[in-house]
């Protein structure tokens, strides 16, 4: 059965460039019951973990990881580019296709005690939720997960994670 979050999917052929197809899940947050559906079943799928943070990379991630955190009843960390949040930070760099980027998180958002769930519109390569599960861990947490909406399985993402971090990847969509 198909769910309509995976029907609400558009196809957007050669964007960014020739002969990418780029999965543009806008419309699903466009629907509310489309974005239910993936809030509910990132959710439900993590219920029974103790999840007591939800971390999600700017910016599809904050939109379905602070949905998320809130099903959850947990906190949401959004990790964010450098430069861009006010106080203290800590810093996690991760490799690109073509070079390098960052992501930050408060210093102070994460405490010892906390039990953290990774969660993110996409995963592609897999480099930004390793980056988060690193920055989590820097401060001495316990990852729980990630959660995608989408996955690129032609890809790998799992295979590059898993040689990072040793937690369950979960996702709702596989794109092949």
């Amino acid at each position: 059965m198909t769910r309509l979050y995976e029907q609400l999917i558009v196809d957007i052929p050669d964007y960014p460039e020739p002969g990418v197809i780029f999965k543009d899940v806008t419309p699903v947050f466009g629907n509310a019951r489309a974005f239910a559906e993936v809030v509910d079943n990132l959710a439900e799928h993590f219920i029974d973990y103790g999840i007591t943070k939800v971390m999600g990379a700017e910016a599809r991630g904050f939109m379905v990881g602070s949905a998320v955190a809130y099903r959850l009843g947990a906190g949401f960390v959004p990790a964010r580019k450098p430069g861009k949040l006010p106080r203290e930070v800590i810093s996690q760099s991760y490799e690109l296709e073509y070079g390098t980027d960052s992501l930050e998180i408060h210093a102070d958002a994460l405490t010892p005690d906390d039990v953290v769930l990774i969660i993110d519109d996409l995963v592609a390569t897999g480099g930004t939720a390793v980056a988060m599960a690193k920055l989590a861990r820097s401060q001495g947490v316990k990852v729980a997960g990630m959660g995608f909406f989408l996955e690129l399985d032609f890809l790998n993402p799992r295979e590059a994670i898993a040689k990072d971090v040793d937690v369950e990847v979960f996702s709702l969509v596989h794109v092949k």
